[in-house]
């Protein structure tokens, strides 16, 4: 019982920032069994974005951690439109939810089991919202704009000793919704009437300005050159095509695609070209792919709006500007402010000292869902965890552990701010013999994090 309750405070200090300070004053006092060790800057991180990694991307995504006997729940549930609805609300500070990002929860307070007990006599649906400290200090104020989760799998258990419930919960997010009013119940449950959020379809600017010979040039596949393959939508004119092929053979290729009708309007295609979601789309990936080539563009969602949360899902963002993101109604909003942060931001530093942790190009993907994802300690403290090849300024607090260890295979180490001693994240090394690529990385929390420009003289 004596190690289970050390386990549990290591776990606490896996995850929960609320134990900060307690953890920066220990790790002023020498103790023979925690090593405080400093991690000076590892290899650049042009040399390292190209490694090999030989880890299954699969298991992250499972949460295995929670256990593998979670009962999975059948339906889904998709909320109308700008309806105004009802749903129990919870409150995780430092999680901004988004449409498509898996949530894993631990749940240990009465009111929090009571309430996934409510909604899955329902339509296993709740809102998420996050939460910043009142202005005394003693509370915390919900943010008025969230995201819904949908309950995928659960599974509860009690302590017969103690009589305690435990109720582990994979959730996913599905639709933003917008907070009305809020208040709490006799039995402890927070209930929001809320009003869900629409999505804005904006229609092709050039819709009215391209001609039928246009669209039909469109459905043309220029590089095949197969005459016979008519869908009823192609070019039918032979002359046509034996021009085109001739333009092939001496490789001088139409300059033709999707905004060349805008030479019929006043304005160039550059301007439409900053409001078309399959341009936008592609410079994303561009600038992705120049942060670290290990990106698997196939695996990224296709759908412009779909793409646009998964994007923002990954990106170090603080939580003011995800808050104005769930706000933005049009995918072609999203994309376009996702795309100017990318090209923007160069460094990752603290938040708390702004001091330079991680270059962009250190980011890569530990699994299948991207570069960051949410995780949750055995506390029940929720982390959204960007990996990192590199980091800089940090040192490491306790010793390596394998329990609860988010990326199976590896054992984590506490890291923290070498300036502020603030928790930043952890080193996750691989653990005895096992033939893991890369052999270590890092998990940085996306809370403990702030997207900067380099400055002019800074070091890197």
């Amino acid at each position: 019982m004596d190690d289970e309750r050390q386990w549990i405070v290591m776990g606490n200090n896996f995850g929960d920032e609320e134990d900060e300070d307690s953890d920066d004053d220990q790790a002023n006092e020498p103790d023979p069994d925690m090593a405080d060790e400093p991690v000076e800057s590892e290899q650049p991180a042009n040399t390292e974005n190209k490694r090999p990694i030989a880890f299954n991307k699969e298991l992250p995504r499972e949460h295995s951690y929670l256990g593998d006997d979670l009962e999975e729940m059948e339906g889904r549930t998709i909320l109308d439109d700008d309806s105004f609805v009802s749903f129990p609300l919870m409150s995780l500070p430092g999680v901004v939810l988004l449409p498509g990002q898996t949530l894993p929860l631990n749940l240990f307070q009465t009111s929090a089991i009571s309430m996934i007990k409510y909604v899955l006599d329902r339509d296993k649906t709740f809102g998420l919202v996050t939460s910043r400290p009142s202005e005394d200090g003693y509370s915390t104020i919900p943010a008025s704009i969230g995201c819904t989760a949908e309950v995928l799998a659960v599974k509860e258990e009690s302590d017969d000793r103690s009589g305690l419930s435990r109720m582990r919960v994979k959730a996913i997010g599905r639709q933003r919704f917008e907070v009305i009013k809020h208040q709490r119940q006799i039995d402890g449950i927070l209930m929001a009437n809320a009003r869900i959020l629409s999505e804005q379809v904006l229609p092709d600017p050039l819709e009215g300005a391209t001609p039928p010979s246009l669209k039909r040039l469109h459905h043309l596949d220029l590089e095949d050159g197969d005459d016979d393959d008519d869908d009823g939508e192609g070019v039918t004119s032979n002359d046509l095509k034996t021009c085109l092929s001739q333009w092939l053979k001496s490789n001088k290729k139409p300059k033709i695609d999707r905004l060349s009708a805008a030479t019929f309007t006043h304005w160039p295609s550059w301007v439409y070209r900053q409001y078309d979601a399959h341009y936008l789309m592609k410079e994303i990936e561009k600038e992705l792919l120049s942060w670290n080539d290990t990106f698997e563009l196939n695996k990224m969602p296709r759908d412009a709006s779909a793409f646009s949360f998964w994007v923002a899902s990954v990106l170090p963002l603080h939580d003011e500007a995800k808050l104005h993101f769930l706000t933005l109604n049009s995918a072609i909003q999203r994309l376009r402010y996702e795309l100017k942060v990318m090209q923007n931001c160069t460094v990752l530093s603290c938040s708390r000292c702004s001091l330079s942790i991680a270059n962009k190009q250190d980011v890569f993907s530990m699994s299948v869902e991207g570069p960051m994802g949410a995780y949750v300690n055995p506390g029940g403290y929720v982390h959204e965890t960007l990996t990192v090849y590199n980091a800089r300024g940090l040192h490491l607090y306790g010793r390596p552990s394998e329990e609860t260890s988010w990326f199976p295979g590896y054992a984590w180490t506490i890291a923290q701010c070498q300036r502020c001693h603030s928790h930043m994240g952890w080193r996750f090394t691989a653990a005895g013999n096992r033939q893991l690529k890369p052999d270590k990385f890092w998990g940085l929390c996306r809370s403990a994090l702030f997207p900067k420009l380099i400055q002019e003289g800074e070091e890197t």
